[in-house]
């Protein structure tokens, strides 16, 4: 059987001007003496990667391979979260979005769709590079605003919506195609990608594109109530990335779902540290087993209550405690007859 990886963390939360959060050597050597055997190291943040040196320059990635592994870690996954997301931003969001992209390209967004793009395509040549098979990203979104029905969605705005969607990401999931990696939409509300049918919807939309797989976290689906067990059941085959982030949601007589625009303290939905949320990790490590997994899995932190240090510092061995050493043998082959076709007919009456 297949073993999931770890512990991994995704280095984006942790990045800061301070020491040792303010290159990669150091916030490398940090979470390793963590307890930490992967870092996702996020393409946007110059003070730990620059994605255009490492696309022109060979040596380049050889220096951020030999960083990782002087600290005793691995690169589980490059992470193009926010270039991703620019690739399609509805125009209500423009504004909101401008923030993710360089300041030339601030009310510019043409230009700033064209950007996210030449920066996902050459994560694809870099991811190979640097010898990863998968790549974590989110997919944009033209149809967030219209995910209430009200005012009611025109016919065929959906459809249209998922085509042109499709039609932006086909050339780069083909470039992904070329080097042999996976990409990796992480289904998260604000994306057009953010549950099972939206994450079908896009698939057929692409033509069953190989690449296109899914970063499975079940925090992002705990606060939209889906059944995230039941989701490794039926999407196992696509998950070929796993982000290990605990969340919970306590409704209450004034709010939902929806949150009422409070804060991340008051939601009832709130994403937590590893262990202090409702999600059943032992069933999600269980059942990514059984169905092969062989990825990393990746704290991704983000709680409104505990400090960031101490939620890495937990979420290490919080995750090494739930990595499951597959068997060499069955369990019960102690009891085992042997092969023999003669002895099976004889049992069957035969």
């Amino acid at each position: 059987m297949s073993q999931i990886k770890g512990p991994g963390i995704f280095l984006a939360q942790f990045c800061q001007d301070d020491a040792p959060f303010n290159n990669l050597k150091s916030i490398c050597h940090w979470v390793a003496n963590l307890g930490y055997k992967a870092v996702q190291i996020p393409t946007w943040d110059k003070r730990l990667f620059d994605l255009t040196l490492a696309y022109q320059s060979e040596t380049y990635c050889d220096e951020v391979k030999g960083i990782v592994s002087d600290a005793g870690l691995s690169i589980s996954e490059l992470s193009t979260h926010l270039q991703g997301q620019l690739i399609a931003v509805h125009p209500c969001y423009d504004k909101q979005f401008d923030g993710f992209s360089p300041d030339e390209f601030k009310n510019k967004p043409l230009t700033r769709t064209q950007w996210a793009i030449e920066q996902v395509s050459m994560a694809a040549k870099v991811s190979q590079s640097l010898g990863l098979n998968a790549h974590a990203t989110f997919s944009g979104a033209l149809l967030w605003q219209t995910v209430y029905p009200w005012p009611q969605r025109p016919p065929g705005l959906v459809e249209d919506g998922f085509s042109e969607l499709a039609k932006r990401w086909l050339p780069l999931l083909n470039k992904f195609e070329d080097v042999g990696v996976d990409v990796c939409y992480e289904l998260h509300p604000g994306e057009d990608l953010h549950d099972g049918i939206t994450f079908e919807r896009f698939l057929a939309a692409t033509g069953n594109h190989e690449r296109v797989n899914i970063l499975y976290d079940p925090s992002h689906f705990l606060l939209q109530q889906l059944d995230y067990l039941a989701f490794i059941d039926i999407y196992h085959e696509r998950i070929k990335a796993f982000h290990v982030k605990d969340a919970e949601f306590r409704p209450n007589g004034r709010s939902g779902v929806y949150g009422g625009y409070q804060n991340w303290q008051q939601r009832p939905g709130r994403f937590r540290s590893l262990g202090d949320g409702q999600i059943d990790f032992k069933q999600i490590f269980s059942k990514l087993t059984q169905y092969g997994y062989n990825g990393w899995a990746v704290l991704e932190w983000e709680c409104c209550l505990k400090h960031p240090t101490d939620g890495a510092r937990e979420g290490a061995s919080f995750i090494e405690k739930h990595l499951i050493r597959t068997p060499d043998y069955a369990f019960d082959d102690f009891a085992s007859s042997g092969t023999d076709q003669s002895l099976n007919r004889s049992i069957l009456g035969l």
